[in-house]
């Protein structure tokens, strides 16, 4: 009975370390993503990470702004063409699952143009949605 009790236990943590392990994969990849599109200069295809919606936060150097929109169309504002854009790269520091499709991401990001760069640290808290990991709350500084 204690043993069938042991192997039962050591089964759900088994299944739970992978359903975290795909998870993690998967939050990676939405940076990834992220990373290779903003490379090819493409932020339609960057944006397709965060959450579709209104109710998306963006914190950054002039406060918050709320809705998928509005972000695009800072993004477009700020990073008009390719070179502008530079090279993005990334430093992940750390991710937690908060809760059931509930993650938080922390990290660093490198921004490198011909003849400048920069860098900075974000926040992310992501949200399972619909079986695809979307950003709904993004601080960037």
């Amino acid at each position: 009975m204690l043993m069938k009790r042991f192997v039962f236990c050591f089964g759900l943590i088994l299944i739970s370390y992978g359903a975290f392990a795909q998870d993690k994969e998967a939050l990676l990849k939405v940076l990834d993503v992220q990373r290779a599109s903003w490379n090819a200069g493409n932020l339609e295809d960057f944006m397709q990470t965060y959450w579709k919606s209104d109710s998306l936060l963006f914190v950054g150097r002039s406060g918050p702004e709320y809705g998928w929109q509005t972000v695009l169309n800072n993004y477009k504002k700020s990073y008009p063409d390719k070179a502008a854009m530079g090279i993005l790269s990334f430093d992940i520091h750390e991710i937690k699952f908060i809760e059931t499709g509930h993650a938080f991401v922390v990290g660093a990001w490198h921004l490198k143009r011909e003849k400048d760069a920069s860098q900075g640290f974000f926040t992310l808290l992501l949200k399972s949605v619909n079986g695809e990991w979307k950003i709904i709350a993004d601080h960037s500084s």
